[in-house]
């Protein structure tokens, strides 16, 4: 069979594989694997409110044992070295909690001297000392002020909440309910964990809390409403499902704010948010596990848009199907975002099916590919397009780029607060992937170029923003094959020709980095590091990327593409981490993956060579 023959019959395969998997109400249901913390902090949390249900109990104390390492310990992504401080002391407390295990059995001893070796939970990161906090595990830090006050703070001042992003914003705000009274909850279950303390401390750079907390002229009116302003916070954000915003975490952190100010654990805000949590379970190898945002809004977006690039017909039933989810999805609520982009009328698209009021970039400009297709033949479809790329163009930063949430989110002085990847948590900046995709669907399926205002802007800021070896960084993938990938096929759909000194940057670095076998894989040490790692393995996500790329910037295949077709069309499984949450903290396994981006780069290979 020749070559062409086998990319037929793999995008034939691949494309029936998918629509087999499609569920009735026209989605696609994928875990979102991600790291064990959610898992470690539910179980913690089921122990602390005394929840009766062991065999729960003990499925997500499976979970967490099936992810130690073979030395005892716990990862973030299977290559981290030396283990992972922070998740091992996750999966160490949380096994306690189960109280399946002892702080003198085997499997554990070694992770516990590895925590003491490595400094004990004052070296944990941020996240973890917090939520150790909350349930009486640790110290809460000596402030010059309580933080909560941002929430009392007008927007006229020099820092507010809402100079934080959206997501920290959603993490801190039950922690501020518990942090001036330095209130926890415990319980039976609760450990002894004294022995792997470490050396007390009171915070890092306590002098530069301070210096922040003098500029922000507070007035004793603030210091009275901050309580009432975090509750009217949390009551706007909780989502139809009992979530807030949609994310375990900040349901698990909020479930703890409400039980320490008062809030009876039989009331209807907490046990509608403990089903809401419930809910986000999914089944992996036999063990269960937490997803902290299920991804079926996105999978179903990109898995759609994908289908039809590989030549499904739009009148397809399953097509049709999907298409009709897309639309009742779309968000009508005024949210966040308004704040900075108090001009523009809602019409974005979130990550999650029970997102209805936290819709990001990245999910819209998706969902825009597919909805797009109907707009000639459809008024509800042509008045979603509308109001999906009104919103999304509005969306683009002062800067030229666009974020993930939220619009000109990018204080110098919020990201350059004491705290360990501030500028990756705290703020909200343009980033080279969503910019990259955002002008790809916009000059592929909306015909814009760089005459264009907002088009000309968003090529500026990808070129003004390209590594020195020709890559670009990705923040919401592994990594840099991820934003390459998405800043190439960007600017080459907004009229970036291929013999721009950039791109042809970006083919040569991308070439360098092709494994022996012909695909690609990056470690997720890239993303903390901030330079490329290779995996010394390939992974088809990360191979996908490199050969969409290079087809995009290529007249004729090459001998690299042409090995990279080769390996894709024989390698399928994936077991790596390809998308990114919070650098050296929060890793993601899409299962959806390594079903979407081979069938797209094979699908628009065979497209433009024959």
């Amino acid at each position: 069979m020749n070559i062409k023959k086998k990319i037929e019959s793999e995008i034939y395969k691949r494309c029936n594989k998918l629509l087999s998997q499609q569920e009735a109400n026209g989605t696609w249901c994928y875990c979102f694997e991600n790291s064990l913390i959610t898992d470690a902090y539910m179980l913690i949390l089921l122990r602390t409110i005394d929840y009766k249900n062991e065999s729960l109990i003990k499925r997500i104390a499976e979970r967490i044992l099936s992810k130690q390492s073979q030395d005892g310990l716990w990862r973030l992504f299977p290559d981290e070295k030396p283990a992972n401080l922070s998740a091992t002391i996750q999966a160490y407390t949380a096994l306690l909690y189960s109280q399946s295990l002892t702080q003198t059995e085997e499997s554990l001893l070694h992770a516990k001297h590895f925590i003491i070796n490595n400094g004990g939970l004052k070296n944990a990161d941020l996240l973890t000392k917090v939520f150790l906090a909350m349930n009486g595990l640790y110290h809460w830090p000596e402030l010059p002020i309580d933080p909560a006050i941002l929430f009392s703070l007008p927007q006229t001042s020099p820092v507010n909440r809402y100079d934080i992003s959206s997501y920290a914003r959603a993490h801190f705000a039950p922690v501020m309910l518990m942090i001036e009274g330095k209130k926890k909850l415990t319980s039976s279950y609760t450990p002894d964990l004294s022995g792997i303390f470490g050396i007390a401390d009171q915070g890092s750079n306590i002098e530069d809390w301070i210096n922040l907390f003098s500029m922000l002229n507070i007035r004793d009116s603030y210091m009275n409403t901050k309580k009432e302003n975090i509750l009217s916070y949390i009551q706007y954000h909780i989502e139809p499902d009992g979530t807030l915003l949609s994310y375990a975490l900040t349901t698990i952190f909020m479930v703890y704010g409400l039980l320490s100010n008062g809030v009876d654990r039989s009331s209807t805000i907490i046990q509608n948010a403990l089903s809401g949590l419930m809910k986000m379970f999914c089944e992996i190898d036999g063990t269960i596990h937490l997803q902290n945002s299920p991804s079926n809004t996105w999978d179903t977006s990109l898995i759609l848009y994908t289908l039809l690039e590989a030549g499904l017909p739009q009148t397809n039933p399953q097509i049709l199907k999907g298409a009709r989810f897309l639309i009742s999805q779309q968000q009508y609520k005024y949210g966040d975002w308004t704040v900075h982009n108090p001009d523009s009328l809602p019409g974005g698209w979130g990550f999650s099916i029970g997102n209805t009021q936290h819709p990001d970039i990245d999910d819209t400009q998706v969902a825009l590919r597919t909805i797009a297709r109907y707009c000639r033949t459809s008024s509800s479809y042509y008045s979603s397009y509308e109001k999906g790329l009104s919103w999304l163009l509005s969306m683009q930063n002062d800067d030229g780029g666009w974020a993930a949430f939220e619009k000109n989110t990018n204080r110098y002085l919020i990201g350059s607060l004491p705290i360990k990847h501030a500028k990756d948590a705290l703020i909200d900046p343009s980033t080279p992937d969503l910019t990259g995709r955002t002008l790809e669907f916009l000059g592929s399926f909306h015909g814009l170029n760089q005459n264009h205002h907002s088009i000309k802007k968003g090529v500026n800021w990808l070129l003004s923003n390209q590594e020195a070896n020709g890559s670009w960084y990705g923040r919401w993938g592994i990594c840099y094959i991820y934003g390459t990938w998405a800043a190439v096929t960007g600017l080459q759909s907004c009229g970036v020709r291929e013999n721009e000194r950039a791109l042809q940057k970006a083919r040569k670095w991308l070439i360098s980095i092709q494994n022996e076998d012909g695909g690609w894989g990056e470690s997720c040490e890239s993303d903390s590091k901030r330079t490329y790692v290779s995996l010394n393995k390939s992974t088809p996500s990360q191979t996908a990327w490199a050969l969409n790329a290079l087809t995009s910037i290529s007249d004729q295949p090459t001998s690299e593409m042409e090995e990279a077709v080769s390996w894709l069309l024989t390698k399928q499984e994936a077991s790596y981490p390809t998308g990114a949450g919070l650098p050296g903290a929060f890793y993601i396994h899409y299962h959806s993956y390594e079903h979407i981006w081979p069938l797209l780069a094979l699908a628009h290979y065979y497209r433009k060579y024959y």
